[in-house]
């Protein structure tokens, strides 16, 4: 590189200098010819990415020469110009690491006026567009850097440690000081050094910490973003520069052993004292499996991961610190801490890189935990014009009710019914689980579609189709759907009641002694929606419901303009099927949308900026906690909401757009992997 530097300086009249302009920025300077341009760009404060520190290895530093005339900036294109390309560039173009018409803006040396673009891609602070319309972009604003560094080899004239070396590189070669560093990183230093002749690549945390060293040159770091889920446990691994997500894992959440629910994990170490660390280290232990299985996924060590986000509700955001839950389960839900809290990954007894740090995502309140602060963060209800209503559905539903001006939020407790626990038939989204239901209007025979399956059950070919995995039960979104297409065709009445006079029409309804069944698939296995599988419905629609009317009711309004429904299951949740049941207040239907796992998303958003840290530890602060076991309201909304769609409430908004379900409304399918089609693209966010 310095070769490639001095040989087109030669070339140059170094008298005299140029104005050089940079875009999408605007900055601008005059610069002495010869000038490369990373160095001005850097002078002015531009965001360009580099690793290597201008030794044209990483390919990070692409610019482009803009072309034409630029009468704002007093540049014609006949003005601007770089100098010829170098042999590091045609290299790195042969080898497809620099696009074609790039330069690299470490070697490229300023030869007269230019505008010079700086591309997304090159960027530091790069956005990540989400793919959904009305999602805003993310800014990455990295937690954790990589500086490639040349550090000089110890003799008998330079005696200076192998640390004291590494930190004059630092100094001299990334103009970084005064770092901080663990003892780890004194164990692995001089082998790192020895190893590539003092050529290796650090890391290091919001540029203050030391966190790795590796011999030789490395490009990439990576981080994973955790979302510990009452039944479920999501884990993304990520570039920590570019924001892709490179590998994705998921499991069920071990400590299900313990109770299905939260509060009956507390009954647990409340009745088995001995046992009260079996949750904490059984969690652990499974994010700790998932680190693994992503890492080998993507073809890296673990002790490559170096950060890691995660977020939970309050009582699983306890038990993974190690901290005592129980005062959550009784009045006044006292959180041992609400603030976000950082600390080694070791301490949770994680096998990442050992110097790798653990954020976890601030709590709301009592019952709004670190899970409500990452949707908070991936939908940004407080910067919305319109009052939008965020729902995170699960066993333990999170709602924020607000717009730029003011922001509520509240828990309320719907069980794992959703997610297809607690139903006679239910079990967790997986290929063979029926998704989708409908039931004729004459006949009342059921249809249905499978998770891996694009056929419906009355579609020639489907038997085959499903032979590898069968009809295994039904998941979270096919109850929704078998409830409300039940209560639409007569099965179900508006009190929840299984209708037992429609017996003798309909060769599906099943009298089992004590009450009905309505047979949804002959077998094997049988599979039967049972009364109790309806009320678990009703309970659990009306628990949301009413959460979000208290929300209203304080808020002081009697209708919403946007619903945004998130987390994983409430990605598959048909919007019609929703208003249906009752189970989220009256709005136009072209307003409701799925959001995916926002918790989740929150998570990677917070792995990959320390700027929405920030912010989202100051956004806490300001919404205003409704706590549901507290207000005398809720069991009057909770009482109503439990007829179908509801007692008194008359969804106009939605009856008006003919408050029918449509059997071809467009609602993502699983695929045999359980990921949906349309998840599989490009968008980061949802992978």
């Amino acid at each position: 590189m310095a070769a490639d530097r001095r040989m087109n300086e030669s070339k140059l009249d170094m008298a005299g200098d140029a104005l050089v302009v940079f875009t999408p920025s605007g900055r601008r300077g005059r610069f002495p010819l010869g000038t490369p341009v990373l160095t001005a760009a850097r002078s002015l404060g531009v965001d360009i990415d580099s690793v290597c520190g201008g030794r044209s290895l990483c390919g990070r530093c692409q610019v482009s020469l803009s072309i034409g005339a630029f009468p704002k900036f007093a540049i014609t294109s006949e003005q601007s110009h770089l100098h010829p390309i170098t042999e590091a560039e045609r290299r790195l173009g042969d080898s497809g690491l620099l696009a074609p018409g790039h330069r690299l803006s470490c070697v490229a040396l300023i030869a007269g006026d230019a505008v010079i673009d700086v591309p997304p891609e090159s960027q530091i602070h790069k956005q990540i567009i989400r793919k959904r319309v009305e999602a805003h972009p993310v800014e990455i604003d990295p937690v954790v850097m990589l500086h490639y560094v040349e550090v000089a080899l110890p003799s008998l004239e330079d005696q200076t440690s192998d640390l004291g070396r590494l930190e004059r590189a630092l100094r001299e070669q990334w103009n970084l000081s005064d770092l901080d560093f663990d003892a780890e990183v004194l164990g692995v230093l001089p082998d790192a050094l020895s190893q590539d002749r003092g050529k290796c690549t650090v890391a290091v945390r919001q540029g203050k910490r030391l966190v790795a060293v590796w011999p030789g040159f490395r490009d990439r770091a990576f981080g994973l973003a955790v979302d510990v889920g009452t039944t479920t446990i999501a884990a993304h691994l990520c570039d920590l520069a570019s924001g892709e997500v490179v590998a994705a894992s998921g499991a069920m959440n071990p400590q299900i052993r313990f109770g299905e629910d939260v509060m009956s994990r507390l009954s647990y170490i409340q009745l088995n004292p001995e046992s009260a660390g079996a949750p904490t280290a059984a969690v652990r232990r499974a994010i700790d499996q998932l680190a693994a299985e992503t890492a080998a996924h993507a073809g890296i060590a673990t002790d490559q991961i170096v950060e890691m986000t995660l977020v939970g509700n309050p009582i699983m955001h306890h038990f993974l610190l190690g901290i005592d839950p129980q005062p959550l389960g009784r009045a006044p839900f006292t959180l041992v801490v609400d603030r976000a809290v950082e600390m080694k990954v070791a301490a949770l007894d994680l096998d990442l890189h050992p110097c790798a740090s653990a954020y976890f995502l601030p709590c709301i309140a009592g019952h709004i935990g670190a899970d409500a602060a990452g949707v908070l963060l991936s939908e940004a209800p407080h910067e919305a014009g319109r009052v939008t209503l965020v729902v995170d559905v699960g066993t333990n539903a999170e709602l924020m009710l607000g717009d730029r001006h003011r922001l509520l939020a509240c828990s309320s407790p719907t069980g794992p019914a959703f997610e297809g626990a607690q139903i006679s038939c239910g079990q967790r989204a997986a290929p063979g689980a029926i998704e989708r239901v409908r039931i004729d209007r004459e006949t009342l025979a059921p249809r249905f579609r499978v998770i891996g399956c694009a056929l419906w059950s009355d579609e020639p070919g489907f038997d085959e189709a499903v032979a590898a995995t069968g009809v295994t039960g039904i998941c979270g979104s096919g109850i929704i759907e078998a409830v409300a297409e039940m209560h639409s065709t007569g099965i179900v009445a508006d009190s929840g009641l299984i209708d037992g006079t429609k017996l003798g029409r309909n060769p599906y309804l099943i009298d089992n002694g004590a009450t009905f069944d309505y047979r949804l698939h002959d077998g094997p296995p049988e599979l039967r929606i049972t009364q109790l599988d309806v009320r678990a419905i009703q309970l659990a629609k009306a628990a949301l419901y009413a959460g979000a009317q208290l929300l209203m009711a304080r808020a002081g309004i009697d209708a919403v303009e946007r619903i945004v429904l998130a987390g994983a299951f409430g990605s598959y949740i048909d919007p019609r099927y929703a208003l249906v049941l009752g189970m989220i207040p009256d709005c136009p239907l072209e307003q409701v949308s799925a959001a995916g796992n926002a918790a989740g998303t929150g998570a990677r958003i917070a792995l990959l900026s320390r700027r929405a840290r920030g912010e989202i530890e100051a956004l806490v602060r300001r919404v205003e906690k409704v706590e549901t076991a507290a207000d005398r309201d809720f069991q009057r909304h909770f009482v109503a909401a439990m007829t179908i769609p509801h007692a008194t409430d008359s969804f106009p908004t939605f009856a008006g757009s003919d408050g029918k379900a449509d059997p071809a409304v467009v609602v993502p399918s699983r695929d045999l992997a359980g990921v949906t089609t349309k998840e599989k693209g490009t968008d980061p966010w949802h992978p």
